[in-house]
């Protein structure tokens, strides 16, 4: 047999062996929702619902005409493990005071249904109509709020209001989106030591949050303008770790960029 006859049915055979390969792998099917939605049912407390407060800054520095995807997603997502859950969710956008917020969206989430999974079944329809509530309240909403300052330690204390209004049944889970920029009272102006910044956070006048989780999300992150530097943005991020700690919360995330599931 000739070299180049050879070499031909070298070739043939190792990409017969790629083919066989790829078609005894094949591609690994993604999880279905329903799924993931069981595994969320079976992190839930026992006997106790989510009190979610989901907080959007739309001062100047973080202001949208209207509601960006990425928020929108994060949204969508606490929706979907407080209805699993069992609770109460409330939106609402926010600049310069505590009387400077408006709610987007504030009611308690219910699934009916005589077993896990027909409840879980309409998880995604809610989810959806809440989405389409929240994205139609924006543009109106951010109209009746001034975008000139932003009083981000406000919502710590609404936070507080909303939980004693629930009761002690419910969890608090605060998210507030925010750049990070606070404009009035206590805050730091310029890139300092993450601990310093920390150290000044601690300082802050805010009420206590008991088991409650925590997240700020989009620290160092502005729709308009220049981004801030690393500094500032790790001084921002040390000063809200700070506040946070200073409420005495059971979990403390500050973030640029938000992960699912926090």
């Amino acid at each position: 047999m000739k070299l180049s006859t050879l070499r031909l049915w070298a070739y043939i055979v190792a990409v017969l062996v790629v083919l066989l390969l790829l078609v005894a792998c094949g591609p690994q099917p993604g999880v279905d929702q329903l799924s993931l939605d069981k595994a969320t049912l079976k992190s839930c407390p026992k006997d106790i619902k989510f009190a979610t407060k989901l907080d959007l800054d739309v001062s100047g520095s973080g202001r949208t005409p209207e509601l960006d995807g990425a928020r929108l997603d994060i949204i969508k997502e606490q929706a979907r493990t407080t209805a699993i859950c069992g609770g109460h969710l409330l939106v609402s956008v926010f600049s310069a005071t505590s009387a400077a917020t408006v709610a987007l969206y504030d009611d308690e989430l219910t699934l009916p249904g005589a077993t896990d999974n027909a409840r879980l079944r309409r998880v995604t329809k809610l989810v959806d109509d809440i989405s389409e509530k929240v994205t139609a309240a924006y543009p109106p909403a951010i109209k009746k709020v001034s975008p000139a300052q932003s009083d981000i330690t406000a919502q710590f204390r609404l936070a507080a209001e909303y939980q004693n209004q629930l009761g002690s049944t419910y969890r608090l889970r605060l998210v507030i989106l925010t750049d990070g920029f606070q404009t009035v009272g206590r805050r730091v102006t310029a890139p300092i030591e993450i601990t310093k910044a920390r150290a000044v956070g601690m300082t802050v006048n805010v009420p206590r949050l008991p088991d409650a989780s925590v997240t700020v999300a989009g620290v160092g992150k502005v729709a308009a303008g220049s981004a801030p530097s690393s500094g500032m943005t790790n001084a921002l991020i040390g000063f809200w770790d700070g506040v946070c700690h200073r409420a005495q919360a059971a979990q403390c995330t500050v973030v640029t960029d938000y992960v699912a599931g926090r």
